[in-house]
């Protein structure tokens, strides 16, 4: 679906993006994270056909982004981080303004424009956007990201300040694109959002790709697991005390497997036995200060 092959961009003297290699299949949704000013826009810019590479090669669909750029974008929704509405406009007035542009035949415009606003639980008549909430403002972007039925989404923060409700449900909704066999890639600063949604995670430090790869095996490389015991003993013990009862953490299985035999062993009682895998953000701090 998606290849760069090293892939650059410089503008005057200033390299924002190092040569990029990135090859996202078809039907998945991948993520890029990255700090401020790490080339994550310009990399998703370069994608959809907006700025060209310094160097190097795009190719989306099969096509070479740069010869055939036309074609492909007919295939590509592209949704910036800022994407200002028409605020004297109904939403359906505005995607149909748009659908216009894509030169989509009425009957078909309309229908899509109904199923759309229905999904999306945007208003169906007089209401207009500039009375809209920032949720809806967005949620009526997407919308219009949609309208030609494209192959391949590329969302520039599709989240960026919405509330948590909001942005519930529209990670919910590109989960349901997914389903449809829609290519999604997608930055976020929220990680969590990114981790429980994208299949692949790319993050990105200075212009330069650390790592491209599922969440479990970016775990396995760089996570740590953390063994908790939680027990109950009448004893005043050393160890740190939660609702009544003691914690023990180790990363360490072998510490973990000799604090149940000493649990055990004393007589104490076991209240609950947990593993936890390091978060997608604990990573991400742990590459962008240690790098």
């Amino acid at each position: 679906m998606i290849k760069l092959t090293d892939v650059t961009k410089r503008y005057d003297n200033t390299t924002v993006v190092h040569p990029l290699n990135l090859q996202i299949n078809q039907g998945e949704i991948v993520g890029i994270i990255g700090h401020n000013g790490a080339g994550k826009s310009t990399t998703m810019k370069m994608i959809s056909g907006l700025v060209e590479p310094t160097s190097g090669e795009v190719r989306v669909m099969g096509q070479d982004m740069w010869k055939q750029n036309l074609k492909v974008k007919q295939r590509i929704g592209y949704l910036p981080e800022e994407s200002p509405l028409y605020e004297t406009m109904t939403a359906r007035q505005y995607l149909l303004f748009f659908s216009e542009l894509y030169q989509m035949p009425r009957a078909k415009a309309l229908s899509r424009i109904d199923g759309l606003l229905e999904s999306l639980d945007l208003p169906q008549k007089d209401k207009l956007t500039g009375e809209f909430s920032k949720g809806m403002k967005r949620k009526t972007a997407i919308a219009r990201t949609l309208l030609h039925d494209p192959d391949l989404l590329i969302l520039d923060e599709p989240n960026s300040g919405l509330d948590p409700l909001t942005s519930f449900f529209i990670i919910n909704y590109l989960k349901t694109l997914r389903r449809e066999g829609k290519t999604i890639l997608l930055s976020a600063h929220n990680l969590f959002h990114v981790e429980t949604i994208c299949d692949r995670v790319a993050i990105i430090k200075n212009g330069r790709l650390l790592v491209f790869d599922t969440m479990d095996a970016i775990r396995a490389r760089l996570g740590k697991r953390e063994y908790q015991i939680i027990f109950h003993s009448d004893d005043k013990l050393e160890y740190e005390q939660l609702g009544g009862n003691y914690v023990f953490r180790t990363h360490d299985v072998d510490g973990i497997a000799h604090m149940l035999e000493t649990v055990s062993s004393k007589g104490w009682v076991l209240v609950d036995l947990s593993m936890r895998e390091s978060a997608l953000e604990e990573i991400y701090v742990k590459l962008m200060t240690n790098e």
